[in-house]
């Protein structure tokens, strides 16, 4: 076995944890079970994962003129529920989302899309909804039906347990249901300046941007204006810049729905800090992974030369292992970056122009950089170390 463990639980600390991360002043965190004002949520446990695991949950927003915005995975291979969120949504007017885990229902054919459908029209009929108000999203293993008698018996006890103040307080519990291979749900819920957020993600591993490789759903009493904008934004700062293992899911979906109750917009950062927070939290757990590294590239000819090398420093097996053993093996980062830019000539990289020092440093978060001489574009990505668990965990996922 490996001399360096994984985390079995987050980081001590406020939600707010890393030097990464730089939220608003005056927030009020409360249990992560609390909703804002105009949202219910619950959890279930209806036997996809067994073991009694909480697996199947949602989300619902009483309030009719709720604005919304979602993104999906751009992976070629999509799921159904990717499918038919992008092909039959309201996508401005999601009331609710239901979800499963343990179950990805992707590469399932015709017989997926129709899986998806009925579990979004059960859920829409349940709670009085329109079918097209009402999203899905699934996660877990590939390529399997789903077993509809399971899910379409857990729905009508999902709508019981999102009723009255246990739905108003049912943060937790849809935490839960969206798990898999998480070792500790990421969520929270806070106030600051009158506007109250909650969110909840998983994530742990097949995490690799495009524009993001997890689940995440994101409730806020606040006015948004634009919902698209402000969480692509947002996005753009947090789940697109992480990486565990350079795979990109076939499930990927971040979902903001806001109530505007509160008469406020959200404050300035807000959005922006709680993703990124949660994006590190994902990388955090990936899968076995007992630290997190940022690298940052500069003097790119342009943004998108250095995304690709970044991208390619971060997702190197041997630049992992390296963040892995605190071994500041400048050497490691030169190839990789080489290995990006293949065909040209970016001269001898050296330690004048990589700085790795900080891999070296006992602590859980480590960073790394790279400045090249080939114009003003820069990119920084943050990844995780490679440890002999995550390798356990993926050789024996369907087994």
């Amino acid at each position: 076995m490996s001399g360096y463990p994984s985390l079995s639980q987050p980081p001590e600390g406020e939600f707010f944890r890393s030097k990464w991360v730089d939220p608003p002043a005056g927030i009020e965190f409360h249990d992560p079970a609390v909703l804002p004002a105009g949202f219910r949520a619950g959890g279930v446990a209806c036997g996809i994962q067994g073991y009694g695991a909480t697996d199947l949950g949602a989300v619902v927003c009483d309030i009719e003129e709720v604005s919304s915005a979602i993104l999906l995975t751009a992976n070629a291979a999509a799921a159904a529920p990717v499918r038919v969120c992008r092909d039959s949504l309201w996508q401005n007017e999601i009331r609710a989302v239901i979800v499963n885990s343990g179950n990805a229902n992707a590469a399932t054919g015709e017989q997926g899309i129709e899986d998806a459908l009925t579990m979004r029209n059960s859920l829409a009929t349940d709670l009085g909804l329109a079918p097209q108000s009402v999203a899905v999203a699934e996660t877990g293993v590939i390529g399997v039906p789903l077993e509809m008698d399971t899910v379409i018996a857990g729905i009508p006890q999902l709508a019981k347990d999102l009723e009255g103040e246990a739905g108003a307080r049912g943060g937790g519990r849809f935490s839960e249901a969206i798990m898999t291979t998480d070792k500790w749900p990421k969520r929270v819920s806070l106030t600051v300046d009158g506007v109250t957020l909650s969110a909840q993600a998983k994530g742990a591993g097949m995490i690799e941007p495009g524009f993001a490789t997890m689940l995440c759903f994101v409730q806020t009493d606040a006015v948004v204006p634009d919902p698209e904008v402000a969480l692509r934004q947002a996005v753009d700062g947090s789940f697109e810049r992480i990486t565990v293992d350079g795979q990109m899911s076939t499930n990927d979906t971040v979902l903001l729905q806001a109530s505007g109750v509160a008469g406020r917009e959200l404050p300035a950062g807000l959005l922006d800090a709680v993703l990124l927070q949660l994006a590190l939290e994902i990388v955090t757990d990936g899968e076995g992974a007992s630290r997190v590294g940022r690298v940052e590239v500069t003097g790119a000819s342009d943004r998108a030369e250095a995304e690709l090398v970044a991208r390619k420093i971060a997702n190197s097996p041997l630049v992992k292992t390296a963040l892995l053993g605190r071994d500041p093996n400048w050497g490691r980062i030169a190839q990789a970056a080489g290995q990006a830019l293949a065909g040209q000539d970016i001269g001898e990289l050296g330690p004048d122009v990589i700085e790795a020092g900080d891999i070296a440093g006992g602590g859980r978060e480590a960073e790394l950089a790279l400045r090249l001489d080939r114009g003003e574009g820069s990119a920084h990505v943050f990844f995780s170390d490679l440890t002999h668990e995550y390798i356990v965990i993926n050789a024996e996922y369907t087994t």
